[in-house]
């Protein structure tokens, strides 16, 4: 029972009453006068009288010796009282019995002096902060109207999207401005280093955590100044072919020649790489055919050159070109290329009409190539007078009139239909970062 009782004492909080004895430094005089003692007392007690929070402390002295009983708010005030007794002269030592005083009343009435000194506080300090409130809303408002001209941005800006950043430019000085007007009325300027410290913190977690969408923003912006397309272009961008419809803040959209819209993230624009067909009216396309390998070569080249020359569609200049690309075992491939005016002429039935129109002249000539032959082994031996040879109608120089019909119309309807469906889609209200008349890169 004994060692229980020992237990909970140990255990109960120190805080709650403590009673130490300070040694002062200093030499302990001789005289032991008690006027000497009541001239202490008082000179404690006037100390005491002049500081708050020690109105319960009582003091005695004898021999120097100074006793200290009474109520606190906390302990660390006791302390202190402590090291201020033991500046006055003459003491020895002190017996601090002050003990932490658990009085709800007492602790909660230096809270409630607080909260009223600071109500007091802030009815008087009310005028002055309206004034200045009121300065930072007039300076806003004066901001946002400027920002919400038309003029001079739209006229500094080379697109809607530059003079809407502008704008935000403006809006956020006036702010900053109203900001710092505000806190020099209330005498508050050390503030502001603080706010905007802690702005660029924010601002600085934030682009780490954005970074995909800061980086497709300033995509944006250099995207729409250098104007690398304009609307009805064909491009392609990262594999992607298709007409431009609007470059927006946030994407690129074409529209596929199956008829899809397609939409590029600005960020991905701005780092691939962009083919423009539309910037050049002339355009060149490529195609092969195998002719025989006993076939005169230098002829089929004339011949290929002649037929894509005669061609309605191909231009002059530049000239149409043929060569030899490789050589099979059953054949030889020739490679040919001709240029066309894309704005009059669809490169795809273009290419097409220039293959159909050359294979067809090879097939006059007889020098198209032939199926591959192989030789057949057989193992019980066969007599050669049982193999009958088959001819070709189309080697067959003798054959019918393989004459081919004459280039067909490969006009760029096809291309004037999507440019059709591109100027629809391009006649809403929607935001378009593109322009016509701007300079070319």
């Amino acid at each position: 029972m004994r060692i229980a009782v020992l237990l909970i004492c140990l255990l109960l909080p120190l805080s709650a009453q403590s009673q130490t004895v300070s040694q002062p430094t200093g030499t302990i005089t001789i005289d032991d006068s008690a006027t000497q003692d009541a001239a202490m007392a008082n000179r404690i007690r006037g100390i005491l009288g002049e500081l708050e929070g020690f109105d319960d402390i009582t003091v005695t002295v004898s021999s120097g010796i100074v006793t200290l009983r009474g109520n606190t708010l906390d302990m660390p005030t006791a302390q202190r009282l402590a090291e201020l007794v033991g500046r006055v002269e003459g003491v020895v030592a002190i017996e601090n019995e002050v003990t932490e005083t658990t009085d709800v009343v007492q602790r909660l009435n230096p809270a409630v002096e607080r909260f009223l000194i600071r109500a007091r506080q802030m009815i008087a300090f009310l005028p002055l902060a309206m004034i200045a409130l009121s300065l930072f809303l007039l300076i806003i408002l004066l901001g946002f109207a400027l920002a919400r001209r038309k003029q001079p941005w739209e006229r500094l800006a080379p697109n809607a999207f530059i003079a809407d950043i502008y704008r935000q430019i403006v809006r956020l000085v006036f702010v900053i401005g109203g900001l710092v007007a505000a806190l020099d009325i209330l005498n508050a300027t050390a503030l502001l280093s603080g706010i905007l410290g802690a702005a660029g913190i924010v601002g600085l977690a934030i682009g780490f955590a954005v970074k995909d969408t800061v980086e497709n923003f300033i995509a944006s912006i250099m995207l729409s100044i250098r104007q690398p397309f304009r609307p009805n272009d064909t491009v392609e961008i990262e594999g992607d072919t298709g007409k431009v419809i609007r470059l927006t803040s946030r994407a690129t959209i074409l529209l596929s020649f199956d008829g899809n819209q397609i939409r590029i993230p600005n960020s991905t624009v701005f780092k691939s790489r962009i083919v423009n067909f539309s910037r050049n009216a002339e355009r060149r396309f490529t195609f092969s055919l195998g002719v025989a390998p006993e076939a005169d070569l230098a002829h089929a080249q004339a011949l290929a050159l002649s037929t894509l020359e005669a061609l309605p569609f191909v231009l002059d200049d530049p000239h149409a070109s043929a060569w030899i690309e490789s050589v099979d075992d059953s054949s030889v491939t020739m490679g040919m290329a001709a240029w066309i005016n894309q704005n009059e002429t669809s490169i795809v039935l273009a290419r097409s009409e220039a293959i159909r129109l050359v294979q067809a002249a090879y097939d006059t000539a007889a020098i198209g190539a032939q199926a591959p032959a192989y030789r057949l082994l057989h193992e019980g031996g066969l007599d050669p007078s049982q193999l009958q040879p088959t001819k070709s109608a189309i080697s067959d120089p003798e054959g019918p009139d393989m004459q081919a019909p004459p280039a067909r119309e490969v006009d760029a309807v096809e291309d004037e239909q999507l440019s059709r469906i591109v100027d629809q889609e391009r006649a809403g209200e929607q935001i378009d970062l593109l322009r016509t008349n701007a300079e070319q890169e």
